[in-house]
Parts: structure tokens; sequence; C-alpha cells
């Protein structure tokens, strides 16, 4: 492992700032909670935490606030947005500090955040009023039923968003739930609110008007159930476990709700794959964020031909990366968020090793850097009765295993209740989308890791399985976050028999009616 960066200077944020941003934290209290950075273990902030009532209050602010932006026409609604991409572009190194600190990953990582912000919020300002135009369908009897398909938004969406994508996994879930006409009430992570209560700040300043956003802090016993008991649509993105308890809460009032949750995803490099080309690619698509990644890879099955060739590469590769804290691009991974995560990692991999697992790479914690950082770390001879086989470890650890034919492989990544993400590498790019086809997975990647289907706006994202409800992005990434309307007027004829014709000559006629439909090809 290559030697630590040194640390940038400049490892602390103003308190003007701190001051700035903690202020719209929705809370009426005095408590408060210390948010250590996870890159030295000081303190980095001291947030107010909300209340139950706190909540509460927040959605009668939010639906007053709510009723007047639906008013608004939706081409209005976006202009904050439009706004938004010049002013996280001016601003951009004031927001990468923040998600650094907050969360401990290299800046390069924390840039994806800024560039997922700025591209899907911009993304979606510039399609919702056509998304949310009224929609004419074709009626039960052409030319004379007139049907129109309205979007109305769902009123109050709470939004749960998790901490190791605060910024990206917050913002741009919360922009297309605010063009739709909603009001949000969103509860961050209480590590890792900073960057949410920035870009709230910033989008204020922009044109958004007070109370439409607003940000809850607190622990999910605390403030969990005024959230989601009060809201008329839940957003969730977190683990499996914490997905179907939202389920449970809010199946009762039949309120809808989007879940993305764990994976254990799989990479599959075939035998005619670019050794050297996804090497590299396999250390961004398992490292990115020291493996903090919900989408990230964690099961590498490299074909037996190819094997011998792909696994010194990437073993080398991995032992050459740069582990640090600091405040620029030169550090390829950055620290775990929290002790936990480092606590799980630890015993995943000593689990492991300790029946049989063989380390290739990496493989143990390192305080020399940081409290909370981990090697990047390859194991091999990873059984199905290790718990790291299964189960998702979120830090910065991939198994490799070798393969035969392409049955086996897709039967080996399918072999796991979570369906989230997935990647094959090849040259030949038809033949890798054919078998990523196979792969019950919400999304595949052919030659990249995750970045490719997941930075595809157009395209909706979630998981199947286990791995979640719903999907963001694309067009039902926004008309999730709405009602949809059919409004039907039938013109010049009723739907019943006309004047003396009984009902078995009118059935008659319409039965006649559908082979014309047919030998007409109207549809």
């Amino acid at each position: 492992m290559a030697s630590p960066t040194v640390p940038a200077k400049g490892t602390q944020l103003s308190q003007t700032l701190i001051e700035r941003l903690t202020a719209r934290v929705v809370s009426g209290g005095s408590d408060s909670a210390t948010i250590p950075s996870p890159f030295t273990g000081e303190p980095l902030a001291t947030v107010p935490l909300s209340s139950a009532d706190d909540v509460r209050k927040a959605h009668e602010r939010a639906r007053e606030a709510q009723r007047a932006w639906a008013a608004r026409p939706a081409a209005e609604r976006v202009k904050p947005f439009l706004r938004l991409a010049d002013a996280l572009v001016d601003r951009r190194e004031e927001i990468l500090d923040i998600i650094q600190l907050e969360t401990g990953k290299a800046r390069r990582h924390a840039m994806e955040e800024f560039l997922d912000v700025a591209l899907c919020s911009l993304y979606y300002a510039r399609r919702a009023p056509k998304l949310l135009k009224p929609k004419r369908r074709q009626g039960m009897m052409p030319g004379l039923t007139r049907v129109q398909e309205l979007r109305h938004p769902k009123g109050v969406v709470a939004l749960i968003a998790p901490w190791n994508y605060p910024f990206a996994l917050g913002a741009s879930d919360i922009a297309p739930a605010l063009m739709a006409g909603n009001a949000v009430i969103h509860k961050p992570d209480t590590q890792t609110c900073l960057s949410s209560l920035w870009v709230l700040d910033l989008l204020v300043s922009l044109g958004l008007p007070k109370d439409l956003w607003q940000i809850v802090v607190g622990e999910p016993a605390e403030i969990g159930d005024p959230l989601v008991e009060e809201a008329d649509y839940v957003s969730f993105t977190g683990s499996t476990r914490g997905g179907k308890a939202i389920a449970e809460k809010v199946a009762p009032r039949l309120v809808g709700y989007s879940l993305e949750l764990g994976g254990k995803n799989p990479m599959i490099v075939m035998a005619d794959a670019d050794v050297e080309r996804t090497a590299r690619g396999a250390v961004r698509a398992c490292f990115t964020n020291a493996g903090q990644l919900c989408i990230s890879i964690e099961r590498l099955y490299v074909h037996e031909d190819i094997y011998d060739r792909f696994v010194p590469r990437f073993v080398e590769l991995v032992e050459g990366m740069k582990l640090g804290t600091g405040l620029d691009f030169d550090a390829e991974m950055g620290s775990l968020t929290f002790e936990r995560q480092l606590d799980a990692v630890t015993r995943h991999v000593d689990q492991a090793v300790k029946e049989g697992a063989t380390v290739l790479a990496g493989g143990k914690a390192r305080p020399d850097v940081g409290p909370l950082f981990y090697e990047p770390t390859i194991l091999a001879d990873v059984t199905g009765d290790m718990d790291l086989c299964a189960n998702e470890t979120f830090g910065p650890v991939v198994s490799v295993y070798k393969y035969r034919d392409e049955d086996e492989v897709v039967a080996r990544a399918n072999d796991t209740a979570y369906g989230l993400n997935a990647s094959v590498w090849t040259k030949n790019a038809a033949r890798g989308r054919r078998l990523a086809s196979r792969i019950q997975a919400g999304t595949v990647n052919v030659n990249d890791g995750y970045g490719a289907a997941f930075a595809s706006y157009d395209s909706p994202m979630g998981g199947m399985k286990q791995s979640g409800v719903g999907r963001r992005h694309g067009a039902e990434g926004l008309l999730k976050f709405t009602e949809v309307q059919t409004v039907a007027s039938q013109h010049f004829m009723d739907l019943e028999p006309p004047g003396a014709i009984g009902y078995d000559k009118f059935a008659d006629y319409m039965a006649s009616g559908i082979k014309l439909m047919k030998k007409l090809h109207i549809k």
C-alpha cells in the first residue's frame, strides 16, 4: 500500500459557515449533537437536534407552503433549479470540502456527488414541465370520448437520505419531488447533514420558497414516527432492514413509497476482457468511497482463461493505491465514515481469513493514516459459509472467484437475495449486453462498474428482489412523486343504447365495432 498523502491545510470549516447552515435545522429545543471528522476523530460541528414536536410543526408549515407552490406553473417551479447548476459550479470547492470533512471520502469521490446533484437537477429542470403537462389519451369510443391524464403532486414527501452519499442521495431526489409540486421534510443522517443544509441554504438564496424544503435532524427512535406518519409519500435510501420497517409503518395508511436498499453486487470478467482496462475499472468499481456505496462491487468473477493474468494485475494496482485525508485529488481512497463500519469490515475479513480465505491485498486497518481507515482488500478462497460471501460488507473488500462458462457465472451472480447493480467486462459489447440481460439486477454496466448506468439520468435506476422498490431517475424518478388522474368527457352520445335500439342490438353493434377497429388499425 502506498504511503498516505499528507493532510491538506484547513481541514476544518469556518464557524460562521457552520452557524449559518445549522440555523436551518428545524429545532426548537436545546439538544444538540457533535459531528466528528472521520479523518481525525476531532469535532467538526455541533448540530441542533429536532424533536418529534418539531417534525409535526414542520409538516404543518410544509403543507401551507406546498399549496402555494403547487399552484405555480411547472415552468416557474423549475427556475431555482436552473439557477442551481451555475451556482454549484461557482461554489464547487466549498461543497467538496464539506462532503469530504463530514464523510471522510476522497475528493475524487466527493466530486461524483457534486456532478450528480448538478447534472440530475439540471436534467429534471429541463424536462419537468413536459413530464407534468396534461396528456391526451385515447378514449373508449374514438372521437366520442375525450380523455386527459393529469398529474397532481402527492403533497408532503418525507425523504430519508443515507450517510454514505449525503449530498447526492439527498438533493438529487429532493429536486424532482419539489419540481413536481411537493414540499419535502428531509431527514439526513446526523453525521452528514451539513452538505444537505448547504444546498438548502443555496436554493433558498436562488428563489426556493421558505418552508418548502425543511431539514430535521435526530435519531429514528425520536423523530422517525412523526416523520413518516404525516407524510403523503416516503422516499428512503438505506439498508434492506430499514426499508422493510418503512414499508410496514406506512402500509396501514396505504401511502406510497420508494426504497433503494442494499446490494451484494457482482462483476463478471469475461475471457476476452482487456486485462489492463478491466483491472483499473475494478479498482474504481470496488473501492470508490472505500466501498461504502450501495452499487459498488463486492463479488468479482473472473473467467479461468484470464484469471492468472487479471488477478495479479488487479492486486498490483490495489497495493499501489494512495490513502489520504487531503482536501485535494491526490488520494485514491479515503476513510470509512463510522467506527461501526470499521468494526463490520474488520469482522468480515477476520472471520473469512480464520475460516480459510486468502488475503491477496490489504486486510488490515490503517490507524497511521486516520482512525477509520482500512486498506483496500482482495480475498480469494471465500466460501458460502462465510459472512463475507452473502452479506453486504459495505467497505473496501472484494472477494474474487474463478468460473468456467456463462451459465455457471450467471447462476452464481444471481445467487443472492439482492439485485441492485452488476458489471460485465468484455471486448465484445454486444455479447456483454446479452449476458447483462440475464443478470437479476436493476442496473447492469458493460465495461464500467456503476457510473454508466447510474449517471444515465434519462433511464430508471433501482433494485430488484431485496434491493428495493421503485426507481429514481428517468420519467419515473419525477412522476413517482405525483398522483395520476384520468378525466374523461363523453360527447354526442352516451354509453348506452340510443333511442329505441334495445340492448341486444346495441351489444351486437358494439361487438361488431371491435372487429371494425381491428380492421381499420384503430389503436
